[in-house]
């Protein structure tokens, strides 16, 4: 039982106040018992001993309790300053961060951690609410169930992110105790917190290890089958196809078992990097164990894409490696499955490639092979096509063709378009539909564009200094070098080089290319325009374009699909576009010119509606520079 310091005074004073109290009235009795002082003193000397025995023994025990209790206020003032020094200790030095709020939720006391572990000081933040620390991570909603579960048990705990001074976010576990007095008030609140950055840190740590190859920092088989399927999903709503190449190193134990492990790692490592830097970005690149690595291409639709990226992989592990001590040649064999054409699932994808992959080792390794025979020979010979032009640019194979433009009202040539063709050894003279799609997938359509754009340009000077006038010499230019930023100075370096007027260079761009980055087309073309050089947009109609953006290009002309010619002047629907496309550009300032002119009748019809110019083969069909009529 414990007693105040109050208490325990007040009780000994009470025990001396009833021993005074019996002194003055057990007089007061003897007194009154004996009328006589004779009979009185009798008395006293016969019980005097034992009266005065009992008076003292009373004053005793009043003084004893008296003592005592000022002795037991002293002990208990000791220990509670005892247990105040402790608490005030553990207070101070624990790791875990303490707030003390009033009732109110105002700070009324931190600890050194939480200054520690906030950056606040303490005189930052005494008066101020715990909101102060807010990371803006939660919702209302959050706060709420919280205050609700500490208003019903006094006590929350759970993870929260807060903010530290310095305004980095961080988490905390945290747990919020509600304080009463002896009468059940409530009085306070303390939270008690701890840093748990390091905990979440490892956590990432280990989920990055559960998920990724420790040799090559790649994703290992549980998050390519992952990403694999979620990659399905997304192209199966998109409706849009996928391609997964599965690949192994040839000998490979070769390797491990006459030089050792350690330098399998190294090359194992090494491979690694460099598929990276191969696949780009957009692709999944994962090890799935030992040296079987694994690519998923999305929006990889045609299968000459894969074939190509395939052929790239393969082309670029021939490559040596340099090791520590060793210099490592090595191929690789590929096996190709497709969404959604060899299969609907990861799985089955995976298995497809496997199967594409043993029939590449069983090839004689060192290439690929798709699920399907049939589209391996068609992918084959796009690679073909793909390596043989390549060759055709270093050994000048490709040729420069001139098509007539004529003034549809005078029916003078003013223009010559041109277009590339590919003279081949052997297969002699190769259509242009042929090879422009296997340049535009495998990126070489920029380096064509630049090399035709030179040689139209060198004969247009050459005419001019002939005595041979042309209003202008138009170059194609693909999507693929009209998205080069440094398309710009390609162009200025070719005017720079061949001493050709600006004005007299065309640079056509098709209208899905300026649509497909309105913002980027259009700072290419008004730098293309501050050269002096014509801008014409080809192909319109086959597009999407926004009437607000088209007005803002800096273009002077349009040019009608052949597609649309081809039905005049006999189909409506045709007529129709045909009228609409020539009152817009009129509208705008703009020049027309139709494409695919080959009847009579077309080319009547097109002047009665106003068009400028065109060409077809009613005027000519694309020749060599020599071949070119002049009459």
């Amino acid at each position: 039982m414990s007693v105040s310091v109050r208490d325990a005074l007040r009780m000994a004073a009470l025990y001396l106040m009833l021993a005074v109290l019996w002194l003055v009235l057990s007089d007061q009795l003897l007194n009154n018992l004996f009328d006589d002082p004779a009979d009185l003193v009798r008395w006293q000397w016969a019980n005097g001993f034992a009266w005065a025995g009992l008076s003292a023994l009373l004053i005793f025990v009043s003084r004893f309790r008296l003592l005592k209790f000022i002795g037991v206020g002293a002990r208990l003032r000791r220990e509670d300053r005892e247990r105040l020094r402790m608490a005030a200790a553990v207070f101070d030095s624990t790791q875990e961060g303490v707030l003390v709020s009033d009732r109110d939720g105002i700070i009324v006391h931190v600890n050194r951690a939480f200054m520690q572990i906030t950056g606040y000081q303490k005189d930052e933040v005494l008066g101020q609410r715990p909101s102060k620390f807010k990371s803006g991570r939660h919702d209302l909603a959050f706060y709420q169930q919280m205050f609700a579960i500490l208003a019903e048990k006094d006590e929350w705990s759970g993870e929260i992110w807060n903010r530290r001074k310095s305004g980095e976010v961080y988490p905390q576990w945290q747990t919020i105790c509600a304080i009463r007095d002896d009468s059940g008030e409530l009085t306070h609140y303390v939270a008690v917190f701890s840093d748990i950055s390091a905990i979440k840190h490892t956590e990432r740590e280990l989920a990055y290890l559960v998920h990724h190859d420790p040799l090559t920092d790649l994703p290992n088989r549980l998050l390519f089958n992952d990403r694999a399927e979620q990659a399905l999903t997304a192209a199966q709503a998109n409706k849009r196809g996928c391609a997964l190449l599965l690949m192994d190193l040839d000998h490979f134990q070769s390797i491990n078992d006459s030089l050792g492990h350690n330098t399998g790692d190294q090359l194992l490592k090494a491979v690694g990097e460099r598929l990276e830097g191969l696949v780009g970005s957009g692709v999944t690149l994962a090890r799935l164990g030992g040296d079987e690595f694994a690519v998923l291409a999305e929006n990889c639709s045609q299968v000459g894409q894969a074939a190509a990226l395939a052929q790239n992989i393969i082309d670029g592990l021939k490559e040596p490696f340099q090791l520590d001590c060793h210099r490592l040649f090595t191929s690789v064999s590929i096996g190709i499955s497709l969404f959604p054409s060899d299969a609907l699932s990861a799985e089955q994808l995976l298995r497809n490639a496997d199967s594409a992959l043993f029939k590449a080792k069983q090839n004689g390794r060192a290439g690929y092979a798709l699920y399907t025979e049939e589209l391996t020979a068609h992918a084959q010979q796009r690679v073909e096509t793909a390596g043989e032009l390549r060759r055709a640019l270093q050994q000048e194979e490709l040729r420069v063709y001139y098509q007539p433009v004529h003034d549809l009202l005078s029916g003078k040539m003013i223009g010559v378009e041109t277009l590339v063709r590919w003279q081949h050894p052997q297969r002699g003279l190769v259509p242009p539909g042929e090879f422009i799609p296997v340049a535009e997938r495998t990126g070489l359509i920029a380096d064509i564009d630049t090399w035709v754009m030179r040689q139209a340009c060198q004969q247009m000077v050459e005419w001019q200094t002939q005595g041979k006038r042309l209003d202008f010499v138009a170059v194609n230019v693909s999507s693929r070098l009209f998205a080069h930023r440094d398309l710009y100075p390609q162009v200025a370096q070719v005017l720079h080089d061949t001493g050709l007027d600006p004005a007299c260079l065309e640079v056509e761009v098709t209208e899905s290319a300026v649509m497909e980055d309105p913002e980027i087309a259009l700072e290419q073309l008004h730098r293309l325009r501050e050269l002096g050089i014509r801008l014409a947009i080809d192909d319109f109609g086959t597009g999407y374009s926004s009437l607000l953006r088209l007005k803002r290009l800096p273009v002077q002309k349009l040019k009608i699909d052949q597609g649309f010619v081809a039905g005049l002047p006999g189909d409506e629907d045709d007529v129709a576009i045909v009228r609409v496309i020539i009152a817009l550009a009129r509208s705008m300032g703009m020049q027309i010119h139709a494409e695919g002119i080959e009847q009579a009748e077309q080319a009547r019809f097109l002047l009665e509606q106003q068009c400028d110019m065109g060409q077809g083969y009613w005027y000519g069909r694309p020749v060599p520079a020599q071949q070119l009529r002049w009459a």
